[in-house]
C-alpha cells in the first residue's frame, strides 16, 4: 500500500465521497477529483506504484481517518474588502489578479505564485518547493487557509524551510493538472486544496490534500507532516528523489494518449451503445441521475443521452436514453439544487432526491444546464424546459456578468447569516425559517378553502417545515438546522386542488412570493464572488446564450452572446502574438484588468471559444465569427496537436516547467477539450472543405480508441462525436436576405429540432462571401421565385429546394428517421 499523506473523511458538505466508503490510499481533499470532476468516476490507468519502502522514510504511519463535516444585459456586484483595512501580515501576492491568491495576500507565508522566481529561489537556496492548489469558492481550501495557513508557527516554519508556491487551478489548469495526476497515482484518490512537495527542478516527491494544522487523536497534522519531510530531505534526499522520479517516470508512460499508425476510429455504433449501457447501469430511477448521493448534474451524461435517442428514436433504448434524460432534468428543476428563488443552479446535491445541496454556483455548470435544458425543450415541446434554461441565462445575466460582456466564474457556498456573527455559514444566503416565510407572507388569500395564507400556500407547495426540512444527516455540522431549502413537492394542479382555487390563481401567488423572496435576498450578506473571467468558461456561456436565443428567437439574449462574442475578442485575444489569453479580472473601479504577463490559453481556452464561435454564428449568421472560429482553429493546431500520437495536448508541448505532456481523457465538470475539438473540427470541415480538419478528427478519435472501446461513460461527449463522424453532417443552406421574414420562418423551423449532426449555412447570393469561396457549390444554389429557400445536403447530395418552413421541418424529421435506418 502506498503511504498516506492525506486524511481521508466522509461526505462533508463539500466533499464528494460516499459516507463511510474507505478509499484507496491517500484521499482526504473536500473536492475529490474522482467524482467532483462531474459525478463519473475517474479512470486511471494503471501504473506501477511504488513499493511501501519507498515512502517509509518519511517514518509515518497514517491510518485511514474519517472527519464527519458535513436581468440579460445588465452587471453583478461583488463583495469588496475595504482598501483601508490594516492587516498584520502582506505578501506578495498582494500584487495578483486572482481572487484565490488575494484570498491568501495576508497569510504569515512567504507566498510566490507559480513563476519563474519562484523557481529560481528554490535552486539558488536549494529548498524543496511546497505547492499548495485551490481555487476562490472551494470551502475546505478556506478551512486549511484558516487553520493552517493564518497560523503563525505553521507560517514561519513553512517560509523558514520551504519556498511556497500558491495555485488558483482556474487560472494554471495546466499545473493542476500535472501535479494532480501524480496524487492520484501515488494515494488512489485526491481533490482540493491539494498539497504537494516538490525538488527545486519541480519534480514531485509527496502530495496530499486537506491537512489539518496539528495532530488530532493520535493522527499528524500540517506541522508534524512539515517537520518530518524537512527531515527526510536533510537525512534522506537521494532517496525522496529517486522515489519521485521513478514514479514520474511511470505517470509519463501510464498517461500516454496515442493512435497506433493507420488505425482507425473505433465504430461508433458498438461505442454509442456501450456507451448507454455503462449510463442505463448507474442510473438511479426514482429521482434521476447518475449514483445515489452525492448526485452531480453531468450535463455530457444527459447530452450523449438525448443523442443517443435522436439515432434510435423507434428502438427501446432510445426511449429509455430519452426518458433518462428527461426525468433527470425534470427531478433536478424542481430540487433544492435548483435556486427557485434567485434562479440558477448549485454545484451538486448532498442527497439522492436533488434536495440539499452544495450551495456553490459555478459558471461552466450554469452554461452547460442552460444548453441541456434548451435541448430538452427541443425534443419534448414542454415549456417546463424553455423556461428554466431562460432562468439560468437570468441569473447569469443578472449575477455573473460584468459590464465588459464577459462572465465571472462562481458564487461561494458560505456567506454570513443575515442575523449577524463572525463564522459564514454553508447556505445562509439561501435558505429560510418557517417564520421567516410566514413573516413576508401573511396575506389572507380570497376564494382559498378556509383560512389560508400565501405563506401556506407556499409552504405546502415547497415543502418548508416548522422544524425546518433539511435531515439532520445532510447537516453533519448544525449549519441548516431549522432551515428550509426549497424544493417542490406537489404539481400545481395538485396544490391548486388542496386550497380549492385555480391552477392561474397558484401560478400567480407563488410567483408573488419568490418575488418577495427575491427581495429579502438583496438584503443579506452575499456570498464571496469570484470575479474571474476565463476564456474557456466564457466560451461555453457564450455556446449557451447563442443557443437558447436561437431556439426561442430571442433577440435579447441573442444581443448578449454577441456582446460575449465581443468581449473575447477585445479582452481574451492577443492579436499581436495571434494567442488566446487564459483570464482577465474585474479591477477595483470596474474596469477589465490583466496579469503582467498575462497568461497564455490552454487547449479548453481554444476549443470552448471555437465551439461558442460556431454556435454565435449559427444563431445570428454573421460570418465574422466563422471567421475567427477557423483562425483559431489553425493557431489552436499548431499549438497544441500531437503530430506523433493524434489528439491535442492540453498545454503547449514548449512548456519546460510542466514534467508531463498530458491529453485530458475525462468528460467530467467540463467536457475534454479533446472531445470538443473533435466535434469543432468536423463541424469546421463542413464550413470550409478543409478535408485535413476531417481527417485530424478522425486522428483524434482514433487516439483515444483505447478508452472509447473500454469505458466510453468516462468520454460521452467524445462518444457524441464519434456518432457525427459515422452519420455524416447534414448542411442546411439558407439562401436568401438574413433578416428576411422569411429567412426568420425557415430558421425558426431548424432551431425547433434538435439536430445534432448538421451545420447551419446561410447565403445572401454574394458570390465572394467568405462561405462561397471555400464552398464554391454554394453559387449555384439559388432563390427559388425570388424568396428564402432551404437546400438540405449531406454526402454531396443536397435535397430538392424548400420554401415552406412546415416542409423543411418535415423534411428534417424524416432524413433523421432516415438515419436511423440506414
Amino acid at each position: 500500500m502506498m503511504l498516506r499523506l492525506a486524511w481521508c473523511r466522509s461526505t462533508s458538505r463539500n466533499s464528494c465521497v460516499k459516507p463511510a466508503r474507505l478509499l484507496t490510499p491517500g484521499f482526504s481533499g473536500a473536492y475529490s477529483t474522482q467524482q467532483c470532476s462531474g459525478g463519473n468516476w475517474r479512470y486511471l490507468r494503471p501504473i506501477p506504484h511504488p513499493t511501501l519502502s519507498d515512502w517509509s522514510l518519511l517514518s509515518l504511519s497514517l491510518p485511514a481517518y474519517y472527519l464527519s463535516p458535513s436581468v440579460f444585459m445588465s452587471m453583478a456586484s461583488g463583495d469588496k474588502v475595504p482598501s483601508s483595512t490594516l492587516h498584520r501580515h502582506t505578501n506578495r501576492l498582494v500584487k495578483e489578479k486572482s481572487p484565490y491568491l488575494l484570498q491568501h495576500a495576508h497569510n504569515p507565508v512567504d507566498w510566490y505564485p507559480w513563476g519563474q522566481e519562484a523557481f529560481d529561489k528554490a535552486k539558488n537556496e536549494d529548498k524543496p518547493i511546497f505547492l499548495s492548489v485551490g481555487y476562490s469558492t472551494c470551502h475546505w481550501c478556506h478551512v486549511m487557509e484558516r487553520e493552517c495557513f493564518e497560523d503563525e508557527e505553521i507560517g514561519k516554519f513553512l517560509s523558514d524551510n520551504f519556498v511556497c508556491i500558491k495555485v488558483d487551478r482556474e487560472e494554471r489548469p495546466d499545473v493542476d493538472k500535472v501535479y494532480m495526476t501524480f496524487v492520484q497515482a501515488t494515494s488512489g484518490g485526491g481533490g482540493w486544496p491539494m498539497s504537494v512537495w516538490l525538488t527545486p527542478d519541480l519534480r514531485p516527491f509527496i502530495g496530499g490534500t486537506y491537512f489539518p494544522p496539528r495532530d488530532r487523536g493520535g493522527r499528524p497534522g500540517l506541522k508534524t507532516v512539515l517537520s518530518r519531510i524537512m527531515e527526510q530531505w536533510r537525512n534522506n534526499r537521494p532517496a525522496l528523489e529517486s522515489s519521485g522520479e521513478r514514479i514520474l517516470d511511470a505517470l509519463k508512460k501510464g498517461t500516454s494518449i496515442a493512435a497506433n499508425q493507420g488505425e482507425s476510429p473505433p465504430l461508433a455504433p458498438d461505442v454509442a451503445k456501450r456507451c448507454f449501457q455503462q449510463l442505463a447501469r448507474s442510473y438511479e430511477e426514482e429521482y434521476g441521475g447518475f449514483k445515489d448521493s452525492p448526485k452531480f448534474p453531468t450535463p455530457v451524461n444527459l447530452m450523449f443521452l438525448l443523442t443517443y435517442w435522436s439515432v434510435n428514436r423507434s428502438t427501446t433504448e432510445g426511449v429509455e436514453a430519452l426518458h433518462m434524460a428527461l426525468h433527470t432534468l425534470r427531478m433536478m428543476a424542481l430540487g433544492g439544487i435548483h435556486d427557485h428563488v434567485t434562479q440558477g443552479f448549485h454545484r451538486y446535491s448532498t442527497d439522492s432526491s436533488w434536495h440539499v445541496p452544495h450551495f456553490e454556483k459555478m459558471l461552466y455548470d450554469q452554461a452547460q444546464l442552460a444548453v441541456a435544458y434548451i435541448t430538452a425543450s427541443q425534443v419534448s415541446g414542454e415549456q417546463l424546459f424553455a423556461d428554466v434554461a431562460k432562468d439560468i441565462l437570468l441569473y447569469v445575466s443578472r449575477d455573473l456578468s460584468d459590464k465588459s460582456g464577459g462572465f465571472y466564474s462562481a458564487e461561494d457556498a458560505d456567506s454570513v447569516p443575515a442575523t449577524g456573527g463572525p463564522e459564514k455559514r454553508e447556505g445562509a444566503f439561501c435558505v429560510w425559517t418557517a417564520s421567516e416565510v410566514r413573516e413576508l407572507l401573511p396575506d389572507v388569500v380570497e376564494d382559498a378553502t378556509g383560512a389560508v395564507t400565501q405563506a401556506d400556500i407556499f409552504m405546502h407547495h415547497y415543502g418548508v417545515k416548522e422544524q425546518g426540512n433539511v435531515a439532520p444527516e445532510q447537516d453533519p455540522h448544525g449549519e441548516l438546522q431549522g432551515q428550509n431549502v426549497l424544493i417542490v413537492r406537489y404539481s400545481v394542479e395538485l396544490t391548486a386542488a388542496r386550497f380549492g382555487i385555480s391552477v392561474e390563481k397558484v401560478n400567480e401567488l407563488l410567483a408573488s412570493a419568490r418575488d418577495k423572496m427575491a427581495e429579502v435576498r438583496k438584503s443579506r450578506p452575499r456570498p464571496h464572488l469570484d470575479t474571474k473571467m476565463l476564456a474557456s468558461w466564457n466560451g461555453l456561456m457564450l455556446s449557451a446564450f447563442a443557443r437558447v436565443g436561437a431556439v426561442l428567437g430571442d433577440k435579447v439574449v441573442l444581443e448578449r452572446a454577441v456582446q460575449a462574442g465581443n468581449f473575447l475578442k477585445k479582452h481574451l485575444w492577443d492579436s499581436e502574438q495571434q494567442i488566446i489569453l487564459r483570464s482577465c479580472y474585474r479591477g477595483d473601479q470596474m474596469e477589465v484588468q490583466q496579469t503582467c504577463p498575462p497568461i497564455s490559453g490552454f487547449l479548453g481556452d481554444y476549443a470552448f471559444i471555437i465551439c461558442g464561435l460556431l454556435d454565435l454564428y449559427e444563431a445570428t449568421l454573421q460570418t465574422e465569427w466563422l471567421q475567427w472560429a477557423e483562425e483559431l482553429q489553425l493557431r489552436q493546431d499548431v499549438m497544441f496537436w500531437d503530430d506523433q500520437g493524434g489528439g491535442y495536448f492540453c498545454s503547449n508541448p514548449s512548456d519546460s516547467t510542466l514534467l508531463l505532456q498530458l491529453k485530458e481523457d475525462q468528460d467530467g465538470a467540463e467536457p475534454s477539450a479533446n472531445s470538443v475539438s473533435a466535434s469543432n473540427l468536423l463541424r469546421l470541415s463542413h464550413y470550409t472543405g478543409r478535408q485535413d480538419w476531417l481527417q485530424k478528427s478522425q486522428q483524434l478519435l482514433a487516439a483515444f480508441s483505447d478508452r472509447l472501446n473500454r469505458v466510453p461513460i468516462a468520454l460521452p461527449e467524445m462518444v457524441r462525436a464519434l456518432m457525427a463522424q459515422h452519420c455524416t453532417l447534414k448542411q442546411i443552406v439558407i439562401r436568401g436576405q438574413r433578416d428576411a421574414p422569411d429567412t426568420t420562418d425557415l430558421l425558426a423551423a431548424v432551431n425547433s429540432l434538435f439536430l445534432p449532426h448538421k451545420v447551419l449555412i446561410h447565403i445572401d447570393g454574394t458570390s465572394d462571401s467568405f462561405l462561397c469561396q471555400r464552398l464554391p457549390i454554394l453559387s449555384s444554389m439559388t432563390q427559388q421565385s425570388g424568396v428564402s429557400t432551404a437546400y438540405v445536403c449531406q454526402g454531396f447530395t443536397c435535397s430538392l429546394p424548400v420554401t415552406d418552413p412546415l416542409e423543411l421541418r418535415r423534411l428534417l424529421l424524416d432524413s433523421s428517421i432516415e438515419m436511423q435506418t440506414a
